[in-house]
């Protein structure tokens, strides 16, 4: 039996589901894991801390957001992938 865990990060981090990159380029192009390593990454926040900082700055569960690609801390849970990053670590929220 699998049990139903939910996450609730302390201070003033967020939790995110990285989303995949793209493999192709829109012409077919595949594309190798070597390429744009640098690049930062993307994500959705699934939970938010109660710090002042994360308050403040409107982040807020569901946005889309742009981090650096190796900041926060990766881990599993139920075989998904999350980061759970800081405030500061929060480049961007697209909207």
């Amino acid at each position: 039996m699998v049990k139903n865990i939910s996450i609730k990060p302390l201070g003033d981090r967020a939790v995110v589901l990285p989303l995949k990159e793209a493999e192709k380029t829109k012409s077919g192009i595949i594309l190798p894991e070597t390429v744009d390593k640098e690049k930062p990454a993307q994500g959705r926040v699934t939970a938010i801390g109660a710090g002042e900082k994360i308050k403040k700055s409107g982040l807020k569960k569901g946005d889309e957001v742009v981090f650096e690609k190796y900041a926060g801390t990766e881990f599993k849970i139920g075989g998904v992938e999350y980061k759970i990053l800081k405030e500061e670590e929060i480049l961007a929220i697209l909207e």
